[in-house]
């Protein structure tokens, strides 16, 4: 019998977008992550996720609070955490669930960047007080590994790449903000196809253009991950293929840096 490996997938104040693309895994599939052996002995036992569970009400939050009992799970959040007051499960704050299950997990898996940073909740005037995932442990003085998977949403190659990495050798290398150097090792600049038009000086002056796109905002040259060689949308494309720049939206600053079409602050010093 294959190792199980129970997961809770708790969703906070996000838009359900980083479910989405990691259900839209392409190889392996989410069918296969989800009933064969993600690795040859080990198997994902997703026990709470309320985008795809069919059932809903006290059925489920039990099957929550049995998982938790058991302990040692991996918990995945979706999400960042608001304060008190803006968001409720199972008749309790989104904070006092978060915190309650933290406490019992193995490692905690922050998808998308609301969850690893804060994300569009966060951003200015964070009406919510939204919390990212690590900074909430922080403030509950609540100690375990974290690791951040952000995106806006995340490549699905992303979380199961990671997920496979925990079942097989443990927690990846991380870098400084938590996030596995295996996919956010390089800047996108680094590997970039208008990388040599922007080595010659040769800008894109509108969207339609010739060029890299740098003065039309695009925050390659400081945002890590792997887009350029790994593509979107099943490998058809990617942003700046499909002609927008990077908008930065793996990096802690978004989407408070600057506006997305608009050059970076730090370009302008």
């Amino acid at each position: 019998m294959p190792k199980e490996f129970p997961v809770v997938w708790f969703q906070g104040a996000a838009c359900s977008g980083c479910a989405i693309s990691v259900l839209n895994s392409l190889s392996p599939t989410i069918k296969n992550v989800l009933l064969d052996e993600l690795v040859p002995g080990k198997h994902i036992n997703l026990k709470f996720m309320p985008t795809i569970m069919t059932g809903s009400g006290k059925i489920v939050m039990d099957i929550l609070l049995e998982t938790q009992k058991a302990k040692d799970y991996i918990l995945i959040v979706e999400g960042a955490i608001p304060e008190n007051g803006f968001g409720d499960i199972g008749e309790k704050s989104m904070e006092s669930v978060v915190e309650e299950l933290a406490e019992d997990a193995s490692a905690i898996v922050s998808l998308g960047s609301c969850s690893a940073f804060g994300g569009i909740p966060k951003g200015n005037p964070n009406p919510t007080k939204v919390k990212s995932v690590e900074k909430f442990l922080d403030f509950k003085n609540i100690k375990k590994p974290v690791i951040n998977i952000p995106g806006c949403p995340p490549h699905p190659d992303w979380f199961v790449g990671t997920v496979a990495n925990i079942l097989l050798f443990g927690i990846p290398e991380l870098d400084e903000l938590s996030r596995p150097r295996l996919f956010y090792g390089k800047l996108i600049h680094e590997n970039c196809e208008r990388r040599p038009y922007f080595d010659k000086g040769k800008f894109a002056k509108k969207f339609s253009d010739e060029g890299c796109l740098y003065e039309l905002g695009c925050k390659g040259p400081y945002t890590n991950a792997d887009c350029p060689i790994r593509s979107w949308n099943s490998g058809v494309n990617w942003c700046i293929q499909n002609g927008s720049p990077c908008i930065g939206c793996v990096e802690p600053e978004f989407p408070d840096l600057e506006a997305m079409y608009k050059k970076t602050k730090w370009n302008n010093k």
